[in-house]
């Protein structure tokens, strides 16, 4: 089977994988709704992607709002109609942490990424699956994170949103495919963008968020539950997660440390 959307909707659209998704998908007969939290970004994107052949209508929403992102999906079936395909991409990642002081916990950044990594999620999804399975007809992508294999101690923040993300994603798969909804679960590893252009440590197998976007668009088309990629780095972490932690949790103290 494969799946082709028309009508199509992407949060975090001003950079990174949701920037090059909406370039991907871009062209004559495609209608994109793109969000972000940046209005020039969002802006230059939107026109890119119009001067590929799509019908663009650019919002800039905070996906942790939930009335907003309710009120937005209203607007988008009144504008358009269902959307086929939906990609909850909006996420960010922590800073740093203070080398002199390891374990504090910051707590505006903790739930600052909770809020927008797994709320927002819920604030994407939920507006829309209803409308979905009343058509029987439509797709919902979760970015997820390799790091979503299993908590790490290098990131708990981010780490943690990423699987339960993952998890939700999983476990409604099954739950809508009778009613004519595809779910997939979107792992990727180390992609260049705003968040890892932060990073001031190694990131084995980085790719363009072209690149990304191409094998995301591919396993989205196929329905591939899990679209986890680059292979090695995704095998390398799913082990990671299976592994007993008295084995794996001191290999894992030895990474940089973020939020």
């Amino acid at each position: 089977m494969t799946i082709s959307p028309k009508n199509i909707v992407i949060t975090g659209g001003s950079s990174g994988i949701g920037a090059a998704l909406a370039k991907h998908y871009s062209g004559t007969g495609i209608i994109l709704h793109i969000s972000g939290r940046n209005q020039a970004r969002l802006t230059e994107v939107a026109d890119q992607c119009r001067k590929l052949g799509a019908t663009v209508y650019d919002v800039i929403v905070d996906v942790s709002n939930m009335d907003a992102m309710t009120n937005w999906f209203a607007l988008i079936c009144q504008q358009t109609g269902v959307p086929d395909l939906v990609v909850a991409n909006a996420g960010i990642a922590g800073g740093s942490i203070n080398a002199n002081s390891p374990a504090t916990i910051d707590d505006v950044a903790t739930r600052d990424i909770m809020a927008i990594n797994i709320a927002g999620v819920l604030n994407t999804l939920l507006p829309v699956i209803p409308r979905m399975v009343e058509q029987h007809h439509g797709q919902v992508a979760i970015i997820s994170s390799l790091a979503g294999y299993r908590g790490m101690p290098s990131s708990p923040a981010y780490s943690a949103s990423k699987v339960a993300v993952k998890a939700y994603g999983e476990a409604l798969r099954p739950r809508l495919a009778p009613y004519g909804v595809n779910v997939n679960v979107v792992m990727p590893g180390f992609v260049k963008s705003r968040i890892t252009d932060s990073n001031d440590f190694s990131m084995p197998m980085i790719m363009s968020a072209d690149t990304a976007a191409g094998i995301i668009a591919d396993g989205l088309k196929k329905n591939r539950a899990r679209i986890a990629f680059p292979l090695p780095m995704a095998f390398a972490m799913w082990l990671v997660g299976v592994l007993p932690p008295g084995v794996i949790d001191p290999l894992l103290k030895r990474l940089p440390s973020k939020i």
